[in-house]
């Protein structure tokens, strides 16, 4: 069956499939090869190089796909070094940048269920390379590349070390490793049956509690995203340690399947997203590290978060949803972190990729340097700004992408006034629309650019309120 090139789209982070379907290995060839093109048409005089990192997770045959990249990969004259094991996405990355190579094609579906499976490219800055070169590629698709006279040479690399030793110096990794050791601070690690499993032990020794270690390519019947509906069996484990051991301190850290995304839970087993996360991290960047630089959050970013960079005098810039959008700007600017809420962090002392790790590194920093559950470091700095709220957000499957279309037409030629009873005080555009109301809540409605889903996001005083404008929004759209 031919390559159907106009098929294949990028979405935020990369081209998905599911395995057998849209992603198999005769098309995953075509796009491999042409991105590997494209990544040295622009990159080349920047980096003198022709090498591509490959690399890969857990995921079902993602080894046997990433050994398939690389061999297509070489065969229209790139050199290739090929990761001789799993590693998180931001590895690659990091790789990319520290060898000088031309970039990084992943083969991930992150955090997409287990009959998904992907593929990232990374450009030679350490990230994802931006919107313009998603589009070349699908553009180059129907041209594809020839086979080149003399093929590249192939190299098995471990992509380990190097990324562990960069994450080690940006930290007090002594002063976490020493809590740890004597008990003032209990570490439980849920890395999905992922590509993060084994990292916090690499970086802070075995005394780290990981859970759902065993590799798993359907995931628990789930998904390895960090939301609640996944993680009992943290939640469960935390509990039954506070009921045993009082003393000290408590955290879960949560990682997708190729660690690029974090969540957290604390002593008291409550989930923290990245909403709660980002506001802690920029106040112990700021106060305890002397971290300086703008603050860049997607449009769906809690209000705490510009509302804590005031208390330390740093400007805010917003972008659509999507890290490479805030990758975009972190090259273009002096940034101290980036963030997203559906758990992608990155830094500007670092390279602009999201980073699980380095984020768990520094939450474990803020929670040992402050001696504060992570619940109460947040509840303080509800306190020092007076915002309090909740935060959720439901992804609708519709019935089709003419749903879709019907929704989106309806919103642009009859524009809500009103929402759950409350009069609509602002409409953002920048990517969906982003409904500020009359009680300071916002609901936020966005399409999947890939699919028939919307995405729902509200954040209110109350979770009660959150759930109340969350219904209506989904009432509206049914």
């Amino acid at each position: 069956m031919p390559v159907v090139a106009n098929s294949i789209k990028f979405g935020t982070d990369g081209w998905r499939g599911i395995i057998g379907d849209e992603f198999t290995f005769e098309r995953l060839a075509l796009v491999a090869q042409v991105a590997a093109k494209v990544l040295y048409d622009t990159y080349f005089p920047t980096v003198g190089s022709r090498t591509i990192i490959v690399g890969y997770d857990r995921r079902f045959m993602a080894e046997d796909f990433a050994r398939a990249v690389a061999d297509t990969v070489t065969s229209v004259g790139f050199d290739v070094l090929l990761s001789e094991n799993f590693a998180p996405t931001p590895a690659y990355s990091w790789a990319a940048k520290q060898l000088n190579a031309l970039g990084a094609l992943v083969i991930t579906a992150s955090h997409n269920p287990g009959k998904y499976l992907g593929l990232k490219v990374k450009g030679c800055f350490g990230g994802s390379v931006p919107e313009e070169i998603t589009k070349e590629i699908e553009a180059q698709l129907s041209v594809g590349v020839p086979l080149a006279a003399t093929p590249g040479k192939q190299e098995k690399f471990d992509p380990w070390p190097s990324y562990t030793q960069a994450l080690e110096g940006k930290v007090d990794i002594a002063k976490i490793r020493e809590a740890i050791a004597s008990g003032k601070l209990t570490l439980f690690a849920d890395v999905m049956h992922g590509a993060a499993a084994g990292g916090l032990a690499r970086l802070l020794g075995n005394q780290v509690k990981e859970i759902n270690s065993e590799r798993d390519p359907l995931f628990g019947g789930g998904a390895p995203e960090p939301l609640p509906k996944y993680l009992s069996k943290l939640f469960e484990v935390i509990k039954t340690h506070r009921e045993t051991d009082k003393s000290g301190l408590t955290v879960g850290l949560v990682f997708d399947g190729d660690c690029d995304r974090i969540a957290a839970v604390d002593g008291e087993a409550n989930f923290l997203s990245s909403q709660v996360l980002i506001p802690i991290l920029i106040d112990h960047l700021t106060l305890r590290r002397g971290f300086k630089g703008e603050i860049v959050k997607t449009v769906s970013g809690s209000d705490l978060m510009p509302l804590v960079a005031a208390l330390h005098n740093l400007s805010v810039f917003e972008t659509a949803v999507g890290y490479k959008y805030i990758a975009d700007r972190m090259l273009a600017a002096k940034v101290l972190l980036g963030g997203e809420e559906s758990g992608g962090i990155g830094y500007g002392s670092h390279i602009p990729e999201r980073d699980a790790l380095l984020s768990a590194l520094y939450v474990l920093e803020a929670i040992v340097e402050s001696g504060l559950d992570l619940g109460e470091y947040y509840r303080y700095l509800q306190k020092q700004t007076g915002f309090i709220s909740a935060y959720d957000r439901i992804d609708l499957p519709l019935a089709s992408m003419e749903v879709r279309s019907r929704l989106l037409q309806q919103l642009q030629t009859q524009p809500l006034t009103e929402i759950a009873g409350l009069a609509v005080i602002d409409c953002q555009t920048i990517d969906g629309y982003k409904y500020r109301l009359a009680d300071k809540s916002w609901l936020m409605i966005r399409f999947s650019g890939t699919e028939p889903v919307l995405r729902l996001y509200c954040e209110a005083p109350t979770i009660e309120q959150v759930h109340q404008t969350l219904a209506w929004a989904k009432h509206w759209a049914e």
